[in-house]
């Protein structure tokens, strides 16, 4: 018998809990378990999608089939990927005592052919040796989640609103001037006051008022548009009071407010996307804010691939346009002549390269003055 299966079923043979793992679908849930005294064998039950009480018996069931098999009680070992599910179903696991898992998918090694088998069954089964390992300590099998608290997840609501109606707003904004555009029409701004008069004013390019059909759409368009400003500045207040209440708890809030260069909204994505949470190390930050280089060697063969782009994207897009505004309200700091010397250097070429690596020095430095009081050097900081 080779030596790799007499490890797996030594490890089999010597389990302490029942590993279970979770395939969650609108449909269907999948369970796939592994149990004490069974051996290799993996037994797989489903229950309809959504049905946590369906889902807690199975598990009653599962730890009764143990129990009559040795004779004793065993603890639960849970594991499901993170979709759009959400954290409920693990928040209901802990509150039933057991130990629950949620995995980054992305961070569990599959085959590498073109074309690889995928099912549900499956995916199950390499939870389960996911879980295994993971359990048994083996380093860098898989990336589990810190689960935010309800309140944590609950607060980046807020941002999250307001970056989704800033981008339908843009949307509208840009499909009016399209639509304007296409009669020869140009500096016309939706955003502007007295839109609607200065609509009534408006030629086309060949000298013809603007056609009926053409002026109703577009006032449709600054409707909704209109309902969309008033949106996000409801939103917008609402993030400046969460933003006070914070400063009243968060001595990181008050300190990244005190940045130049870092305002409300900026202050609210960074707090509420990545820097309230606990970071070992800068390679935690930029890894989790998806600004991580990901290099690629073998043998001779050493390059680089660029950012990895595995981490929170909202916080990384946040961090990439802080970076331009840096540069111009920063213009004195460290980071702002290292970024200035680089570029000069290459006669101005590689700006998007050299800003994402900016952004990358930015969040680290943001996160050891917020975290450790660390000055970022030559910054400006509000008194």
């Amino acid at each position: 018998m080779m030596q790799g299966e007499t490890h797996r079923q030594h490890t089999y043979q010597n389990l302490e809990a029942i590993f279970v793992s979770i395939e969650l679908s609108k449909k269907t849930w999948l369970l796939t378990s592994i149990s004490p005294g069974t051996g290799e064998k993996l037994s797989r039950h489903t229950v309809p999608g959504g049905d946590i009480a369906g889902l807690l018996d199975r598990l009653v069931h599962l730890q009764r089939k143990a129990r009559d098999r040795s004779g004793r009680d065993y603890p639960f070992v849970i594991i499901q990927e993170a979709g759009l599910d959400g954290f409920w179903v693990h928040r209901v696991l802990q509150a039933e005592g057991h130990e629950s898992h949620i995995v980054d998918a992305a961070s569990i090694a599959t085959s590498r052919r073109k074309r690889r088998v995928k099912t549900d069954r499956l995916d199950g089964e390499t939870l389960i040796r996911a879980l295994l390992a993971f359990k048994r300590g083996e380093p860098r099998v898989c990336s589990m989640l810190r689960v935010p608290t309800p309140d944590e997840e609950d607060r980046r609501r807020i941002v999250r609103e307001r970056k989704v109606l800033m981008e339908e707003r843009i949307r509208h904004s840009n499909r009016i001037k399209g639509l304007l555009f296409s009669q020869g029409i140009t500096g016309y701004d939706p955003l502007r006051p007295k839109r609607r008069e200065r609509l009534d004013a408006l030629r086309t390019g060949d000298g013809r008022e603007l056609p009926e059909n053409m002026k109703r759409q577009v006032l449709r368009e600054l409707d909704r548009m209109e309902l969309l400003l008033d949106q996000i500045r409801v939103v917008e207040a609402e993030r400046d009071a969460m933003l006070a209440e914070e400063r009243q708890s968060a001595r990181e809030v008050v300190m990244l407010s005190k940045v130049v260069g870092i305002g409300p909204e900026f202050a609210a994505v960074l707090w509420g996307e990545g820097l309230f949470r606990h970071f070992d190390n800068r390679r935690q930050v930029a890894a989790y804010a998806g600004l991580a280089p990901t290099p690629w060697q073998s043998g001779s063969i050493d390059r680089e691939q660029g950012i990895g782009k595995s981490g929170n994207p909202r916080l990384r897009s946040t961090l990439l346009e802080m970076a331009w505004l840096w540069l111009r309200h920063q213009p004195g700091s460290q980071l702002s002549r290292w970024f200035n010397e680089r570029v000069a250097r290459n006669s101005g070429r590689f700006k998007k390269v050299m800003i994402t690596a900016l952004a990358r020095k930015l969040v680290v430095a943001l996160w050891k003055y917020a975290s450790a009081g660390v000055v970022i050097e030559g910054a400006v900081v509000r008194p």
